[in-house]
């Protein structure tokens, strides 16, 4: 075994301890006196006086052995006691303490491997430790994993718990609650301070003086309880009881406690007698590294433990031989690496610069690997990297960060030592570890011992939200003390964020270590162990989401894709300096060939176009002329087969498919790795584990007629090569479709990361992002309160000296609160929301747009890209633009307005693209499309793109709404026209300011911002053909017709709940549902209006087949809502009058300024012919009534032709009192209209003549018969015919179908029979 570290390399079998008969020829090396000195200098013992070396005994390797285990003897005593140390008195148990996963718990809990963690699993679970103590002092230590509601103290085997009563809710049980900063004994009061994860609580019962007390980090909380119970019978268990999700791991002794306390006791003792031995070994160890032989001079030079070097001098090696024969089996325990060589390196560290320290840890690991075992070696550093993740997890947050500096720097000087780096990323750092805690800074709960106060003396906060999407109240301007103050806040906020830099560093810092891929002496580099260890732990966080504590924190995901993109980066620029060829990562995506090669493994992830085996059935012809790609049709079959199957595969057929593929001239698959078995992937990952292609490496170049033959390798097969490819292997770019350029654009093995970055993206980072605005909104609603009451203080009269002292009292609540959250915010933003992390996302967001456009160009091969990727456009795009405010905007980024228009262009041709077939993703997609319309940059940048695009989007929002989601379809074009329509200028809604100003901030819209240019497009795509106007008014009007009476049929049960006698509560879903249909009907009749503008002639020149048809559907259905909402004293009016909560945008003002835009539209403003049509249809309609019209300028009935309006009654509705939102000119045409109905309905009064009821049409009894149908002959008015045949094409009443409809006159028909006759 040879050493792959720095220095020289020996074999360790070389330097074995020598046999008696080789010793003496090994002596000669050195002179016996250099000798005697040099080994008297190393193995001196630490705790005794040296003595002279004329009264000395003479040391050789002969009588080593002999000295080295006087040196290491301990007292009699000591090992008697260590040997029976579960026969302390005071303590009842095994010696080693554990959690009793046996019997000692209530619920469902989940106990790790050492049972010293555990996690909750269940409401609220309880366990206890398996030892107890009766006499004396004790002590343990809990780390606190997450600070959600747990009880942590002690009880007694008597006590009885269930999933609602824990520790501390019984007698004889005590605990202390953390989340809730409260005591427990059946009764609680308030007590210590408020726990987070990271921290460690000590847990301290004194069964002498009958005290039970706590320590968070140190710090004692004063004494809990006093007067136990104690006595004969009474024992104390450590204990825990914790809710769901929640996790600790308890230290009872078997590690080094972080605080002990003097006078108590661990309940597990250390291992004294071995702590010594190791404390002589290691002094002599140190002692080896700084001194060293000059046999030419026959003396001993001291010498920097950084400067000493391995020589290869016989008697160095063989001194270290000795010490390593005793100490190797020491290093392999926990608490002696914690306590011995964990301190002697944080001390290397410590004591010199990076540099120096860095030597000094490479030597001492080179020396490990040379004189241990393998298995002794790679225990040691198990346990040594475990406890240095445990001490910068819970380590406390102190001003400069020392603490987690320190551990950093070491876990670099471990790490940049080849072999020991390749042996924990292989091990150890992602299958035993959560080592993504190493990338994370811990936000600190408690801002006064994290120093912020002193760091950030002067505290302030801003006085509105400027985030996008939230409409900013008008402030005064800032004065010259509040500019002060923010600019004292802004210089502490910088401060802050250089210390938090120098740590960000030290982590980008190690993940640089495991991207080298510059280390393959010997063996697989770095880079592509990290890469197969960095998959797996995508898939245990993609394929476990129903299955939390198996997940990967959230807070930990986004500092650790941070630190990977500063990595990432640093690396793929660095090739392209050596590669000109190349592109720079600004230009960086994902090539589409890597989404449909199999040589990524993408788990249950979904594709745009659906299952992944799906596509490779009906693509495999594109696949084969587009990128020369086969697909074995056998292996296919076996994975489709694989897919359906909802059970495992029998034993059988598993052991048939290796024959077939070998069958096939295909390799033969590798065992299935364990973990792709493992229940919780679910079936849709099983067929990734096969083969569904096969992979031969070609050795040639291919010609254009030659197809390759792919298959999906698991994370574990693949090799360097897979990757990065040979000289005719393009690796994990193979299949390069046409459309790609041939140069590579970096190092394959770095898309591949690039690929894991944006996927862990997805699965929690945007998430957390989002959560994390959560405490600036905070900041918000305190400094709102603040200002309150500071105005109720200067309002307030001196003499309620009452009021005043509450008010004053409140606001110095306000003010402290507001302190604390101020500072905090600062480190949100420095480990958050930065600068830095800003352009990070923004990154993304670029690569993925990209990386869309690239694949968008292979055509149906867009199929094969997963969901992911469109998933992290839109959420990025969200993410920059609502969470990063107000410290940083979006709008400074470079290259902003191109990237507006580039993700416009993506989401305008991809929400209707028929190779998208996933629901949610479609409904995501159109929903990124109405928020982008719905603010002024982002629909400016829509209107850039190409005029195709633009075109080929509005024409996908005019298709029919049936057999789709049209509600968001109509929700964009109602967006597009807001600003444009009769009263539609409004951003809050005006009922809400007339009748409750204060609530007037609950629905929140936006300014409106409509957009001519695709409103044009929208006309002239209405007018291009025959049929495209009919089909999109048509389907329009049926789900007005719809969404209307669907909010009558619910008002009506609302109203009846409300008037029953017993008390009754209405569902607040039925409530939303009832106010979604009502914001549906309101929206559809703006699109309607907009169309009525926009294109008149569609319902106005009845030279179109349709247009008649479709103005007296449109005057029937405008009819029925004036009616139902203007009638006195009817439902409508009960249920607005009940300000239900959930119906509160539920108003008169919203629908009817709607309605009466479309009458102006075809009453006032079109031509006469028009206007003359429209009149005649809205009359003849048999549910017009006039009052309805008068209703809207508060008119209780017709006036007078001839004379002026009265003024309206201040008691009802009326559009004039809406003066702020709708314009004199807008009144004075709804006054004309309703001037001009007044008369045209007078004049078809006189002039109209009685109707037989045989003449009515027997379907709408409303029209005179002027149709017959061909050839059955029956007969119905053409309003009725027409609409019908919209939609069928069967006969009303024989169901025979029409072939044609003619005209029908009455008298024209009878002439004729008679002539006939």
């Amino acid at each position: 075994m040879a050493s792959k570290g720095t220095g020289t390399a020996f074999s360790r079998k070389s330097y074995r301890l020598t046999s008696d008969a080789e010793k003496s020829r090994v002596t000669g090396v050195v002179h016996e006196k250099l000798l005697d000195d040099y080994l008297h200098r190393i193995f001196s013992s630490t705790d005794r006086a040296p003595t002279a070396a004329t009264s000395r005994k003479l040391l050789n390797f002969q009588n080593l052995p002999e000295h080295l285990d006087q040196l290491l003897h301990v007292d009699e005593e000591a090992e008697e006691e260590e040997e029976s140390q579960g026969q302390v008195e005071g303590r009842l148990g095994p010696s080693t303490v554990v959690l009793d996963h046996t019997g000692g718990f209530e619920g469902l809990l989940l106990v790790d491997d050492d049972l010293l963690g555990v996690i909750g699993h269940s409401n609220f679970g309880t366990i206890r430790s398996t030892t107890c103590v009766y006499k004396g002092k004790w002590i343990y230590e809990v780390l606190i994993s997450s600070q959600g509601l747990m009880q942590i103290g002690w009880c007694t085997i008597n006590c009885r718990f269930n999933q609602e009563e824990g520790v501390g809710d019984t007698h004889n049980s005590y605990a202390y609650d953390g989340n809730r900063v409260r005591k427990w004994n059946v009764t609680t009061t308030n007590y210590g301070k408020a726990w987070a994860a990271g921290d460690i609580v000590s847990c301290l019962i004194d069964l002498d003086e009958g005290t039970l007390s706590f320590c968070l980090n140190g710090v004692s909380l004063g004494t809990a309880f006093e007067n136990l119970s104690r006595g004969l019978g009474m024992a104390y268990f450590p204990a825990i009881s914790l809710s769901f999700k929640e996790s600790v791991a308890f230290n009872f002794g078997s590690r080094p406690l972080r605080y002990p306390v003097v006078g108590y006791r661990p309940l597990q003792d250390p291992p004294s007698a071995d702590l010594v031995r190791a404390q002589e070994l290691l002094g002599c160890f140190q002692a080896v590294l700084s001194v060293e032989l000059d046999p030419m001079e026959g003396r001993l030079v001291e010498k920097e433990s950084s400067e000493w070097q391995l020589q290869g001098q016989p008697t160095v090696l063989l001194t270290l031989a000795h010490i390593f024969h005793r100490f190797a089996p020491l290093l392999r325990k926990v608490y002696l690496v914690e306590a011995v060589l964990m301190s002697f390196l944080l001390g290397v560290v410590e004591a010199g610069t990076p540099t120096q320290a860095q030597s000094v840890v490479h030597q001492v690991l080179d020396l490990l690997w040379l004189f241990m075992e393998d298995y002794e070696v790679q225990d040691c550093l198990k346990q040594l990297m475990m406890s240095l993740l445990r001490l910068y997890r819970f380590s406390p947050i102190v001003p400069d960060l020392g603490l987690q500096i320190r551990y950093l720097r070491l876990t670099i000087a471990i790490l940049s030592h080849e072999k020991s780096r390749k042996f924990l990323l292989s091990h150890v750092l992602f299958d035993v570890l959560r080592s993504v805690v190493f990338f994370y800074i811990k936000s600190p709960l408690r801002v006064e011992e994290a120093g912020l106060q002193e760091l950030i003396p002067t505290t302030w906060w801003p006085h509105r939200s400027s985030r996008e999407g939230k409409e900013s109240k008008e402030v005064k301007d800032e004065t010259s003390e509040e500019r002060l103050r923010r600019r004292a806040y802004e210089r502490g906020c910088q401060r802050l964020k250089k210390r938090i830099e120098v740590v960000e560093e030290l982590q980008v810092q190690i993940l640089k270590l495991l991207l080298n891929n510059q280390d393959d002496n010997g063996g697989e580099a770095s880079r592509y162990i990290f890469l197969t260890k960095f998959r797996k732990f995508l898939q245990e966080n993609a394929s476990g989401r129903g299955n939390m504590p198996m997940l990967c924190p959230p807070e930990y995901m986004v500092c650790f894709l941070h630190r990977l993109i500063s990595a990432l980066r640093y690396y793929w620029d660095e090739y392209k300096a050596l590669n000109p060829c190349a592109t720079f990562s600004e230009e960086a995506y994902i090539p589409p060939q890597v989404f449909y090669n199999g040589k990524v493994d993408y788990f249950d992830l979904q594709r745009l176009g659906g299952l992944l085996s799906h596509l490779r059935k009906t693509l495999k012809d594109d696949l084969a002329s587009k990128a020369n790609i086969l697909i074995d049709p056998l292996e296919l079959q076996a994975a489709t087969m694989d897919d359906l199957d909802e059970d495992e595969e029998p034993a059988p057929a598993a052991a048939q498919r290796p024959m077939q593929a070998l069958a096939m001239g295909g390799a033969l698959p590798l065992p299935r790795p364990s973990w792709l078995s493992s229940p919780t992937l679910g079936r849709a990952n099983r067929f990734l584990s096969t083969a569904a292609v096969s992979l031969m490496t070609p050795r040639r170049p291919l010609s254009t007629s030659e197809k390759v033959k792919v298959r999906t390798l698991s994370v574990e097969q693949r090799t360097r090569e897979d990757i990065e490819g040979s000289q005719w292997n393009e690796g994990l770019l193979v299949g390069r479709p046409p459309e790609e350029p041939e140069q590579p654009l970096t190092e394959n093995s770095l898309l591949e990361v690039l690929d894991g970055a944006i996927m862990m993206y997805n699965l929690s980072v945007h998430q957390q992002l989002g959560k994390m605005v959560g405490v600036s909104d905070d900041v918000n609603e305190y400094a709102m309160a603040l200002r309150d009451t500071e105005d109720k203080l200067r309002r307030c009269p001196k003499r309620r000296k009452d009021i005043l002292a509450e008010l004053t009292k409140s606001q110095k609540v306000f003010s402290e609160k507001l302190d604390h959250l101020s500072r905090r915010l600062a480190w949100v933003h420095a480990t958050v929301y930065s600068q830095e992390k800003m352009q990070d996302i923004y990154w993304l967001l670029r690569v993925c747009l990209r990386t869309i456009e690239h694949g968008d160009r292979t055509g149906p091969l867009f199929a094969f890209m997963p969901e992911f990727y469109l998933s992290v456009a839109i959420n990025s795009y969200s993410a920059l633009k609502n969470y990063f405010g107000p410290v940083h905007s979006m709008e400074e980024l470079p290259g902003y307005e191109e990237t507006l228009t580039r993700l416009a262009a993506i989401l305008a041709k991809h929400f209707a693209d028929t190779r998208i077939v996933g629901t949610d993703i479609r409904d995501s997609l159109m929903q990124a499309l109405a928020s982008y319309v719905c603010y002024p940059n982002s629909l400016r940048a829509v209107e850039r793109i190409p005029e195709e695009q633009r075109i080929a989007m509005v024409r996908s929002l005019l298709a029919p709404y049936e057999q789709r989601p049209w509600a968001q379809t109509n929700w964009i074009l109602v967006r597009l026209w807001r600003g444009c329509g009769f009263g539609y200028r409004y951003t809050r809604l005006p009922h809400l300011l007339k009748t409750k100003p204060e609530d007037a901030n609950l629905p929140s819209l936006q300014k409106p911002c409509p957009s001519t240019l695709l409103q044009q497009h929208m006309a002239d795509l209405l007018r291009e053909g025959p049929d495209v106007a009919p089909s999109f008014l048509n389907s329009v009007l049926n789900q007005l017709n719809w969404a209307f009476s669907e909010f009558i049929g619910m008002i009506q049960e609302i109203q009846q709940a409300a008037e029953r006698l017993e008390r009754n509560f209405v569902d607040s879903r039925q409530l939303k549902v009832c106010a979604t249909c009502f914001d549906l009907s309101v929206s559809l009749l703006r699109v309607l209006e907009m169309t009525i503008t926009l294109v008149p002639e569609i319902f106005l020149d009845w030279a179109q087949p349709t247009s008649e048809m479709l103005l007296r559907r449109l005057a029937q259905l405008l009819n029925q809502v004036l009616n139902r909402v203007t009638a006195e004293r009817n439902l409508f009016d009960r249920v607005v009058t009940l300000r239900l909560p959930g119906l509160e945008s539920v108003d008169h003002y919203p629908i009817l300024v709607a309605v009466t835009g479309i009458l102006v539209r075809l009453l006032v403003h079109g031509p006469a012919s028009g206007t003359e049509r429209a009149t005649s249809v809205l009359l003849a309609d048999p549910c017009f009534q006039l009052r309805s019209i008068c209703y809207l300028l508060g008119q209780p009935e017709p006036p007078t032709p001839g004379t002026t309006l009265p003024a309206p009654d201040q008691k009802r509705f009326s559009l004039q009192s809406y003066t702020d939102y709708i314009s004199v000119e807008e009144l004075a045409q709804v006054e004309q209209m309703l001037a001009h109905l007044t008369s045209a309905s007078a004049q078809a009064a006189a002039a109209s003549l009685p109707t037989s009821e045989e003449d009515l049409c027997p379907i709408c009894y409303a029209h005179p018969i002027s149709a017959v149908f061909q050839p059955c002959g029956h007969k119905s008015c053409k309003a009725c015919i027409n609409q019908h045949l919209m939609n069928n094409k069967d006969c009303f009443f024989c169901k025979a179908t029409i072939v044609s409809v003619e005209d029908w006159d009455k008298a024209a028909s009878a002439s004729a029979t008679s002539s006939a006759a």
